[in-house]
């Protein structure tokens, strides 16, 4: 069911959208032909959404030694995990543009180890999982595994970060009711 409103909350977007906000949005327009919802959501409170696209820019987009790809399957295990429909729909389809694998995509939404993985990635999604699940149980050995599937403590700083985000965010979006764009649904299959 398409709702009007990005999430349950009555919330509407700031009228009229700054400037900056609004070049924003029609960037996101051009490129992913629609304005992605959570930033919709976020609209409200314009320094609360300069706050979220600014720390999402630079946890999936910035230069890392993690790949676009590895960090979209991080944002994916997450959110299988604690069941965000939004983040799964949102991400799900990015694994599946990314990839080039429609198959990986859903793999990654329904059980990720199933996937035909790299060593490299199982050990990167195997610490998210764990961060996700029991973060306090984290030890030396879990980063030492990281390090022995070839990840420099920066690219550990980067997987635990993303991680963490999307267990925010998908706390936020099924808290809220968010509701993901219609069109992501049929991308990349």
């Amino acid at each position: 069911m398409t709702q009007d409103l990005p999430t349950a909350l009555n919330l509407p977007m700031a009228d009229p959208l700054p400037a900056d906000t609004q070049k924003y949005f029609d960037i996101c327009q051009d490129k992913l032909g629609m304005v992605p919802n959570v930033l919709r959501a976020y609209a409200f409170d314009i320094d609360k959404l300069n706050a979220f696209t600014t720390l999402y820019n630079d946890l999936m987009l910035a230069d890392s030694g993690l790949s676009k790809l590895e960090r979209e399957l991080i944002a994916v295990v997450v959110s299988s995990i604690n069941k965000c429909f939004y983040c799964l729909t949102a991400h799900g389809a990015a694994v599946r543009e990314l990839s080039g694998d429609p198959m990986l995509g859903e793999m990654m939404v329904m059980n990720w180890r199933v996937a035909d993985l790299s060593e490299r990635q199982f050990a990167m999604l195997t610490f998210a999982e764990k961060m996700t699940k029991a973060s306090a149980e984290i030890m030396e050995q879990d980063r030492q595994a990281l390090r022995d599937a070839g990840f420099t403590d920066r690219d550990i700083w980067d997987i635990a970060n993303v991680a963490g985000f999307f267990n925010m965010t998908n706390r936020v979006a099924s808290a809220t009711d968010m509701r993901p764009n219609d069109d992501y649904h049929a991308q990349s299959r």
